[in-house]
């Protein structure tokens, strides 16, 4: 069994948004991927985007950090 905490927040300020992101990265460390390496894995990760959906237009990946651990 896992916890699993899945979070979208959408930020006016880019400085809230890099703390966020700055925190989960720091806990990134802790967490695991799922059933790596196998067919049905999941893998773990944070997503920093700049989002322009309210100008119409598509969200853009700013950083992706990806927890994988290796295990195969």
């Amino acid at each position: 069994m896992k916890y699993r905490v899945r979070i979208d927040l959408s930020f006016a300020n880019e400085v809230d948004a890099q703390a966020l992101m700055a925190y989960a990265k720091n806990l990134s460390g802790k967490a695991v991927s799922i059933n790596e390496g196998e067919v049905n894995e999941e893998i773990a990760f944070c997503d920093l985007e700049l989002c322009r959906h309210d100008e119409g237009l598509p969200c853009e990946r700013l950083e992706r950090v990806e927890i994988r651990k290796g295990v195969r």
